[in-house]
């Protein structure tokens, strides 16, 4: 069997749709638009075997339907969501099945309530790890908590920052630039931040996707991944003097980038 290939698909103004494939067959993740899917299966000569959904909003499931009813492709979306169906709900520890290799679901609750995210831990077919995280960690940033509670949004990226350190991070959305301009507003003097800034900016100057990033990158320039850290603490104080708490200074430091301009 052949090994897995990953194509970020640009969707929208800023999206990316995730399209893994071994040559024959294929699977999406959040495929909120068909129309690039089915122009690059075409392109390809691939199969639709999956879909694989993180969470209910538009931009995510568009186009599911569309694929759905055009390949029988089988989907996968949370247990605690609204999602076109016919769809097999997944959880917490459960694991999906797909061309040859094994994802295990996280239930990643904050940006909506019943957001997760799909992880393989690595394979023969794949060796390095996967993650499709949809908006829940962005590369320099994470999602507004549009549902779910500041608690869970940090109990959430937690959970993923926990991950293998060369864990690629496929998120949904080109937000790096303005994640890293925040970043820096936060935590200017982090060394590891200013170069990666640069390489981002270097990367969207020819046209080149700032993702998939990588989990131990995550640690080194993420705020929402450093809110335990002095530099980002003291930061957040001149913010919001009465953030003490881990959860409060989290809370406060997804305010300050509501607001950011």
């Amino acid at each position: 069997m052949n090994t897995l290939s990953l194509i970020t698909i640009p969707a929208f103004d800023d999206n990316y749709l995730w399209l893994l494939h071994n040559g024959a067959n294929a699977i999406v993740v959040d495929p909120g638009d068909a129309v690039p899917i089915q122009a690059k299966l075409k392109e390809l000569n691939l199969k639709l075997e999956a879909i694989l959904v993180t969470h209910h909003h538009a931009d995510h499931v568009g186009g599911v339907d569309t694929l759905r009813n055009a390949t029988g492709a089988h989907v996968y979306g949370p247990a605690f969501e609204v999602i076109p169906e016919p769809v097999q709900r997944v959880g917490s520890a459960d694991t999906v099945s797909v061309l040859g290799i094994d994802f295990t679901v996280m239930e990643v609750p904050g940006h909506t309530s019943g957001h997760i995210a799909y992880f393989h831990k690595g394979s023969n077919l794949h060796p390095t790890p996967l993650l499709f995280c949809g908006d829940t960690l962005f590369s320099g940033g994470c999602g507004r908590l549009f549902e779910g509670t500041p608690a869970q949004m940090l109990k959430s990226l937690s959970a993923l920052a926990a991950l293998p350190e060369d864990t690629l991070v496929c998120c949904a959305h080109e937000y790096t630039l303005s994640n890293l301009k925040f970043a820096l507003a936060v935590d200017g003097a982090n060394a590891d931040l200013i170069a990666y800034e640069a390489h981002c900016q270097a990367q969207r100057k020819s046209g080149i996707p700032t993702i998939p990033s990588r989990i131990g990158i995550e640690k080194k320039i993420n705020p929402f991944l450093r809110s335990h850290t002095a530099g980002v603490m003291a930061s957040v104080e001149q913010y919001n003097a009465t953030a003490k708490a881990a959860t409060d200074v989290f809370a406060a430091l997804r305010e300050w980038k509501n607001n950011f301009r």
